[in-house]
């Protein structure tokens, strides 16, 4: 029943951690996809053995009474394009999986998507807050310069099996599990001139085939999937919780699905957060939990004031319902 937030490389300081201290969160994911931006010796694409970097990192989450449960990377081009330099990238990525596990952090959350996330303006929410969202309609009217070449649906398959089974194996090894998130908006056709296949449950169910292994599990976006399915999300907690395929969970909820939602307060949207949970229980999950995407309030003084609010909020939950 445990509680994660994430911070970026350029938050993890002494005052962000004793303040997700402070509201009560129990794990930190640590985001270092964009390290090498600020600081390029700790580009990890070099394949430099990294451990004590990672057993720094977790010590230093450790001296504020939380752990550091997972780093989030993004998947590099090289692998999820197949350039030329794909295979020194993969044995790069399995040395950042050994320094990972050398350190005693259980979980790498990660995404196969090289042209990232989509959105359309942001709409207007409760007390003038700012909810992301996407429209397709929107999105079709005013697409972003596609990938050239395009890479077809057959090509990011073979790029991911590819992927799978050199590093799951090493994963598994290394005793850290590797956790995908999904498309964002989950729309499996090519947004940005890239096919996306880790959209759907079906195209999740078709991953977890291509390597099966406690070492190649899901990041549970529970706002995507809530996106692609809406209200039967319930369903599909169940499904993939009852086999351990949910590594950790974004727990966040949104208003509306495919092709228009807007990602809300947990408080408002249309899933049932206490539902939710409940299913997460019955079927053995016990987090993390993270909120993911808080709306952004625009007040001056607002603050860290969305997160400690969906941080006391999901604290709520776990009590009603764990207890």
């Amino acid at each position: 029943m445990y509680i994660q937030e994430l911070l970026t490389w350029d938050q993890f300081n002494e005052e962000r951690l004793s303040f997700l201290k402070a509201i009560g969160v129990d794990c930190i994911c640590l985001d270092i996809r964009a390290m090498h931006r600020t600081d390029p010796a700790q580009d990890l694409r070099d394949g430099r053995n990294r451990t004590d970097f990672f057993e720094t990192a977790k010590a230093k989450v450790e001296t504020h009474g939380m752990r550091l449960h997972s780093i989030f990377m993004a998947g590099w081009d090289e692998i999820t394009l197949a350039t030329s330099d794909r295979d020194e990238k993969i044995e790069a990525w399995c040395t950042m999986l050994w320094g990972i596990g050398a350190a005693g952090i259980p979980v790498l959350g990660y995404n196969f998507k090289p042209k990232g996330n989509f959105r359309t303006p942001a709409t207007k929410g409760r007390g003038g807050a700012s909810y992301s969202t996407f429209d397709y309609d929107a999105f079709a009217r005013n697409r972003p310069r596609p990938h050239e070449p395009t890479v077809s649906e057959a090509q990011m398959w073979e790029h991911l099996e590819y992927f799978l089974k050199r590093v799951i194996p090493v994963a598994r090894e290394a005793r850290v599990r590797m956790a995908l998130h999904p498309d964002d908006p989950p729309i499996p056709e090519p947004l940005g001139g890239v096919a996306q296949i880790a959209s759907t449950v079906e195209q999740f169910r078709r991953i977890f085939g291509l390597v099966p292994s406690a070492s190649n599990g899901m990041l549970f976006c529970q706002g995507c999937m809530t996106e692609l399915v809406g209200t039967n999300v319930y369903d599909v907690i169940r499904e993939l919780g009852s086999r351990n395929q949910i590594v950790y969970v974004h727990f966040r909820n949104v208003r509306g699905a495919l092709p228009r939602f807007e990602e809300v307060f947990l408080d408002e949207g249309d899933v049932d957060m206490y539902r939710a949970l409940q299913i997460y229980k019955e079927v053995g999950f016990n987090g993390p939990f993270m909120m993911d995407h808080t709306p952004h309030l625009p007040q001056k003084d607002a603050g860290w004031a969305g997160l400690a609010y969906a941080v006391g909020y999901i604290r709520g939950l776990i009590q009603a319902v764990y207890r």
